[in-house]
């Protein structure tokens, strides 16, 4: 059996794309969608998106960590699979969708992708960091020297030490300017430090305003990918009407024998 799929990445934040719509994907087989993340032995990416039928919206995305299991929310996924979406034919400039949190609506200018986030009620503060949920859990960090930081020992250890096997994302934050951050994440399920993580630049947007570090509700974020936009209002409830910006673009169409 060969599997089409499709190369997608965001900021760097790379992710297997399958159209799904028919059904024909073996979604339950976890260790096949381990290999196909595999960057050795198979496609290589940090998660497998499936684009699905959905009756209430325009697709449903159901994604893959890369070590096989089923995620929550990823950000960047959400806005790659609207430009998979685009380039399928379902939408045109907007979209409506279906992922493990709720729906989502985003919008499409040109190769850069506007979704929108589900609302956040709470910020937990702990000692030296946050930890909030944007649809994926997240502990936020300020840091000094983030290029020199070492992610993959302090995340692997932060990751499992305090959060335990159900774990948490770990982002480290340096602020650069007074509303621009940098932003490194060790990612779950992927174990290890990735380039983007879209849920994790939300969480460190929303954490560095409930912090006081910027008052404005645009702030401005470079991973090791690239750059993304963050905007929200602070309501009485918490954070609300979030929208996460940022490039969106497919690498590469291939085959590969299952």
């Amino acid at each position: 059996m060969a599997i089409t799929f499709y190369k997608y990445q965001g900021t760097g934040n790379d992710f297997i794309m399958i159209d799904n719509r028919h059904g024909g994907f073996p979604k339950t087989d976890n260790q096949l969608i381990s290999f196909l993340c595999d960057r050795r032995f198979g496609v290589g990416a940090d998660g497998l998106i499936l684009l699905e039928e959905d009756n209430s919206s325009d697709f449903s995305m159901v994604y893959y960590n890369s070590d096989g299991n089923p995620g929550s929310m990823c950000g960047n996924g959400g806005r790659c699979i609207v430009a998979f979406a685009q380039f399928l034919g379902i939408i045109t400039e907007k979209a409506e969708f279906n992922a493990v949190d709720g729906l989502h609506i985003a919008t499409i200018d040109n190769e850069i992708i506007s979704l929108q986030m589900q609302n956040v009620t709470d910020i937990m503060p702990k000692p030296n960091c946050l930890f909030l949920d944007t649809g994926s859990p997240h502990h936020v960090q300020m840091v000094s020297d983030l290029e020199g930081f070492n992610v993959f020992e302090e995340g692997a250890k932060l990751r499992y030490g305090i959060y335990g096997k159900g774990g948490s994302n770990i982002n480290f934050v340096e602020q650069t300017s007074e509303n621009d951050f940098a932003v490194r994440t060790y990612e779950r399920g992927v174990e290890n430090e990735t380039m983007s993580c879209g849920t994790g630049v939300t969480a460190v947007a929303l954490g560095m305003h409930y912090w006081g570090k910027t008052k404005s509700e645009k702030v401005n974020i470079s991973t090791k990918g690239g750059n993304l936009s963050i905007t929200f209002k602070k309501g009485s409830g918490g954070y609300e009407n979030i929208w996460l910006d940022g490039p969106a673009k497919q690498v590469f169409k291939g085959t590969i024998a299952i």
